[in-house]
C-alpha cells in the first residue's frame, strides 16, 4: 500500500478519516491560545480538515498556510471558511516545499507518514523553520505498529530524529487529550537554533 495522493483522496472519499476529531484538537487549541503575535507566519502540513487552520484563522491569524497531498480537505476547510485565503490553501507534496516559517503545527501529520520518511521529515522541518522557528504539536506515544496509518513511536525515537536539529523545548506526556488517544500523545515543541 502506498500512502500517496490517491490513497489519501480514497479516504475522504470513503469518509474513512478516523483520526478527524472533528474540531481543534486540545493540546493545539490551549498552544494557540498562548501565541501572542498574530503576525507570525505559520505552516500546518498534512492538515487535512484542519480545524487548527480555522481556529487559527478566527483568532486573527492572516499568515497560516495549510498543504495536503489531498485536494478534498482543501476544498473542505474553505467551504467551513469562505474566507479562507485561497493562496494559503496548497495542495502539493509536503516534501517539495520550500517556504519558511516561524511556527509549524503538528497534527497527525508525522504519523500518518511511511515510517522510513521519519528522518527526511525532521530534516525537511528544520529546513522550513526560520531561525528560532519552533515546530510544535502532537506525536503519537504508542509502539512503532507495521500496519497504519496511524503508525506509533516513542520518545526515545523521537529524540533520536529531532535532537540533531532542534533544541527540545518540551517532549511530555499531553495532559489534555481527547478521551480515545489519552496516554498516547506526546506534546512537542523543538526550536530551530
Amino acid at each position: 500500500m502506498e500512502l500517496d495522493k490517491t490513497f489519501w483522496e480514497e479516504r475522504y472519499k470513503n469518509q474513512s478519516t478516523g483520526w478527524d476529531i472533528g474540531t481543534v484538537s486540545e493540546p493545539l487549541k490551549v498552544y494557540i491560545d498562548s501565541l501572542l503575535d498574530p503576525s507570525i507566519s505559520i505552516l500546518i502540513p498534512g492538515a487535512g480538515n484542519s480545524y487548527e487552520a480555522e481556529y487559527l484563522f478566527q483568532k486573527g491569524f492572516k499568515h497560516v498556510d495549510v498543504i495536503d497531498i489531498a485536494a478534498q480537505p482543501l476544498i473542505n476547510l474553505k467551504a467551513r471558511v469562505p474566507d479562507f485565503p485561497e493562496e494559503n490553501l496548497i495542495q502539493t507534496d509536503f516534501f517539495e516545499w520550500t517556504k519558511t516559517y516561524d511556527l509549524i503545527l503538528e497534527q497527525t501529520f508525522f504519523c500518518a507518514l511511511d515510517p522510513v520518511l521519519r528522518p527526511a521529515y525532521a530534516k525537511k522541518m528544520s529546513q522550513l523553520l526560520r531561525p528560532k522557528g519552533k515546530l510544535a504539536g502532537v506525536l503519537f506515544d504508542f509502539p512503532l505498529t507495521e500496519t497504519g496509518p496511524p503508525f506509533g513511536g516513542s520518545l526515545e525515537e523521537y529524540r533520536n530524529y529531532f535532537e540533531p536539529l532542534f533544541k527540545i523545548k518540551k517532549l511530555e506526556k499531553c495532559y489534555n487529550s481527547i478521551l480515545p488517544r489519552t496516554g498516547n500523545e506526546l506534546f512537542i515543541i523543538f526550536e530551530k537554533p
